[in-house]
C-alpha cells in the first residue's frame, strides 16, 4: 500500500511548526500567505489516493459483515448497554459497521457541501492570491475522501440513509457563504470537520485492533484534515477581526448553532441504527439522549473550534447563553 508522494519542497516548518509559525518582520496577511503556501506544498509532498492507496480487493481489506473487529468498544454509549452485549455476535459486529458506514456517508456529504462551497469561494479571489492553489488542494483531497468513503459504503452491503432530509434541504445556502459570507462558511467546515477529526484520533489511539479497512481510512484522513483544519482555523484568525459589527454578531450568534448541530450529528448515533436493527427507543434514549458521557464528548469535540471562538471575539455574554443552551460550552 503506497502512500503517493513526490521530491519534497524546500526545506521548511513542519505541519505542527506551522501552528505557531512566527515571522515576526512580516504583516499578519503575510504571515497568513506563508502558512497558505506551506500547506500547498505539503499537499504535494504527501497526499492520498482513493484507489491507488487502498487495496480495495486484496483479502484482508474485504469488508466482512460478521468481522467481530466491528463490533463497538464498551467506551460507546451504545456499545455499553446490556441491550448490546446480549446480541448476537453477528449483530453485534453489523451495528459497528453500520454505525462506521453511517459515519462515512455523512462524511462523504458533508464533504460534498464543503467542496463546492470552497469552489465558491476561489471563484472570488483575485489573480495571485495564494489561497486559490491551497483551495484547489483541498478539493482535490477532498474528492477523494468522498471517493473512499462511498466505496467503503458500497462494500458494506448496508443501508446507508447519510444526511437527514432537513439539513439536505440546507446545503445550497451553505455552499454559497463559500462566495458571500466565507468567514460563517468556514465556521461550517470547522463544525463538521473538528469532531469527526477528534472521534477519528480517539479510536485511533484505543490499543483495539481495526479491520485494516476502516484503520487505514481514518489515518489518511486525518493526516490530510490536519491540513484542512488548519487553513480554516487561520483563515478565520486573519478575517474575523476585519468585519464589521453587523457581521461579527452574526457569526457570534450562528457560530454556537451551527456548531451544536454539526457536533451531534457527527457524535450521535444515526436513527437508522435504531429501525435496522430495531433496538428499543428506551435503549437509544440512554445511550444517546440521557448520557452524560455523549455531553462530554460533545464539548470535547468542539473544544478547539471553541478555544478559537473565544480567541477572535465570538464568545460574548450573549453568544455563551446559546453555547450553554446547546450543550457546547466549557471554560477551557
Amino acid at each position: 500500500m503506497a502512500l503517493t508522494q513526490h521530491p519534497a519542497p524546500a526545506a521548511g516548518p513542519r505541519l505542527d511548526e506551522e501552528e505557531h509559525i512566527a515571522l515576526r518582520d512580516r504583516s499578519s496577511r503575510d504571515k497568513f500567505e506563508a502558512l497558505v503556501r506551506r500547506l500547498s506544498e505539503q499537499s504535494v509532498l504527501k497526499h492520498y489516493d482513493a484507489y491507488a492507496d487502498i487495496p480495495w480487493d486484496e483479502p484482508e481489506f474485504a469488508v466482512d459483515q460478521d468481522d467481530p473487529r466491528w463490533e463497538l468498544p464498551e467506551a460507546d454509549p451504545l456499545g455499553s448497554s446490556d441491550w448490546y452485549r446480549n446480541q448476537p455476535a453477528g449483530v453485534r459486529s453489523r451495528i459497528g459497521l453500520y454505525r462506521y458506514a453511517s459515519a462515512a456517508k455523512l462524511g462523504g456529504e458533508f464533504e460534498n457541501v464543503l467542496k463546492r462551497g470552497l469552489l465558491e469561494h476561489a471563484f472570488r479571489l483575485e489573480n495571485h492570491d495564494p489561497t486559490f492553489r491551497y483551495i484547489y488542494h483541498e478539493v482535490v483531497e477532498e474528492a477523494h475522501h468522498g471517493m473512499m468513503f462511498q466505496e467503503f459504503v458500497n462494500r458494506s452491503g448496508l443501508p446507508i440513509d447519510g444526511m437527514p432530509k432537513h439539513l439536505r434541504a440546507g446545503a445550497n445556502s451553505v455552499v454559497l457563504m463559500g462566495r458571500v459570507f466565507p468567514e460563517l462558511f468556514f465556521i461550517f467546515v470547522l463544525g463538521g470537520e473538528d469532531p469527526i477529526d477528534y472521534v477519528q484520533r480517539e479510536i485511533l489511539r484505543r490499543e483495539r485492533e481495526l479491520p485494516p479497512v476502516i484503520e487505514t481510512m481514518m489515518r489518511h484522513h486525518v493526516t490530510e484534515e490536519a491540513r484542512h483544519l488548519s487553513f480554516a482555523r487561520h483563515y478565520l484568525k486573519q478575517e474575523v477581526p476585519k468585519l464589521g459589527f453587523i457581521r461579527r454578531t452574526i457569526m457570534s450568534i450562528a457560530a454556537p448553532i451551527i456548531l451544536g448541530i454539526m457536533a451531534q450529528m457527527m457524535l450521535k448515533a444515526p436513527a437508522g441504527v435504531a429501525r435496522e436493527f430495531h433496538v428499543p427507543d428506551d435503549v437509544m434514549r440512554a445511550s444517546y439522549h440521557r448520557n452524560p458521557q455523549i455531553a462530554e464528548s460533545t464539548r470535547d469535540g468542539v473544544k478547539k473550534v471553541r478555544k478559537l471562538c473565544r480567541e477572535i471575539g465570538l464568545l460574548n455574554p450573549v453568544s455563551t447563553v446559546l453555547w450553554r443552551v446547546l450543550g457546547i460550552y466549557a471554560k477551557d
